[in-house]
């Protein structure tokens, strides 16, 4: 009998966990490793942050679910993966051996690299995390009392911008609905080089679609931009300039702000040499395993993933749930493979799929594959993509509670997109 032990109790872990127990039966263990009691349901933290759902709305209780597939679950967290010794040493002091090892953390979340940013010591609030979501929108609560200008951004290497995209329209559209709209100027920062770049060099005409969004709704933007230091109200901004903004430095006073960070590997796994890269992110090959540690594999936000291109100021690939979807089903092929003594090449497909809310409508985006060329790329909007968000949280909060394995992306959501659906572990269509 094998060991298996996923570390990540997120979309990535929890997913692997059940699509392993479906996968390779009862005979062999599988234990789960997490840092929190529930399982958040990330990609609807904009709505917790802006009081359009409670945190209970998109949360499961991790422990229950998972032990209903006799699936065990140590709410601990890992301090360290000693891969060399197929180990892994937990924070309470206890030290667990495995036969595969499934890495599925996320990302450390990078604030330290900017002075004054995040919520723990700084002057800006997150939706990375549920608990951020649910200070921002205690924050947000009380500036709506007393309103003043709004920031919001990603910041330089930051690979995650759909959310802060997100997260500035249903602002605009909550604020317009209370009637103080015309009380608070707003300003979007990032580090692309445009508006719409999203880490992708592009989706479809991904600029053009925000560029009118924010025109419309009369949010000014800064690209290029490298936040240098945030005091208490006040941005201090460098750009390197562009068609429509000049170079040079800008104080940005704000009274509310939201800023994604840029991502690290977690403290178990950074310097481990041969597992991770400088930033700590796990190498992979393209069946999802490590090249050093073949009994390792992992899966998404934590795995090293090059940029699409080199921008001006620093961006990095993003990763969406329906990539590591197609991620973990590949892992879970290929995990299988080795235990019955075989050749594993399933490979994920890497498609990036985004759906962003906007309160009173939406914006999809479709880059197949993610990286260029692509076979398919657009952008749409429309009051569907709302509805779409809203469906793909049910439906992935039901999958959670019932321990399903079934992998949302390649049997529903490309076949509402009309796009052709892509045969799992071949990356064809």
């Amino acid at each position: 009998m094998a060991h298996v032990i996923v570390i990540g109790a997120g979309i990535g872990g929890m997913c692997a966990a059940y699509e392993l127990r479906a996968a390779i039966g009862g005979s062999h263990a599988i234990t789960v490793v997490g840092e929190a009691p529930s399982f958040s349901f990330t990609p609807s933290n904009p709505w917790v942050a802006i009081g359009w759902r409670k945190p209970s709305d998109i949360q499961v209780e991790v422990a229950p679910a998972l032990g209903r597939r006799d699936i065990g679950y140590i709410d601990c967290g890992v301090a360290k993966v000693v891969p060399q010794e197929n180990r892994i040493e937990l924070k309470d002091g206890r030290s667990m051996a495995y036969d595969y090892l499934v890495i599925t953390t996320g990302p450390r979340l990078a604030f330290d690299e900017v002075p004054g940013l995040g919520p723990h010591g700084g002057h800006t609030q997150s939706v990375c995390t549920t608990p951020h979501a649910t200070d921002a929108w205690a924050n947000y609560e009380a500036f709506v009392k007393n309103p003043g200008p709004v920031v919001i951004g990603a910041a330089q290497g930051a690979s995650c911008f759909g959310p802060a995209y997100e997260f500035a329209l249903m602002l605009d559209t909550d604020l317009r609905r209370r009637k103080i709209r015309d009380r608070v100027p707003m300003t979007f920062i990032t580090s692309e080089p445009y508006i719409g770049h999203m880490g992708l060099g592009g989706v479809g005409d991904s600029q053009g679609l925000l560029e009118r969004q924010f025109r419309q709704r009369h949010i000014r933007w800064l690209t290029s931009a490298k936040i240098d230091k945030i005091e208490d109200g006040q941005f201090h901004v460098s750009t390197l300039g562009g068609a429509s903004q000049p170079a040079g430095e800008h104080t940005l006073p704000f009274a509310y702000s939201m800023i994604i960070p840029a991502f690290t590997g977690v403290d178990a796994v950074r310097g481990v040499e041969g597992l991770v890269n400088p930033r700590g992110f796990v190498l992979i090959d393209k069946h999802q395993r490590n090249p050093t540690y073949r009994n390792v594999f992992s899966a998404g936000v934590c795995v090293a993933i090059p940029p699409v291109e080199v921008t001006p100021v620093p961006t990095g690939a993003p990763k969406t749930g329906f990539m590591i979807e197609s991620m973990v089903t590949t892992l879970v092929a290929n995990l299988k493979a080795d235990l019955e003594g075989r050749e594993g090449n399933a490979e994920a497909t890497w498609n990036a799929v985004c759906l962003a809310d906007m309160g009173d409508s939406g914006a999809a985006f479709v880059a197949l594959p993610q990286i260029p060329p692509r076979n398919v790329t657009w952008a749409r909007e429309g009051k569907w993509v709302h509805v779409a968000k809203v469906a793909y949280e049910k439906y992935f909060l039901r999958k959670m509670r019932a321990g399903t394995s079934e992998p949302l992306y390649e049997r529903y959501v490309m076949k509402a997109l009309g796009i052709a659906r892509i045969k799992p572990g071949t990356g064809k269509h």
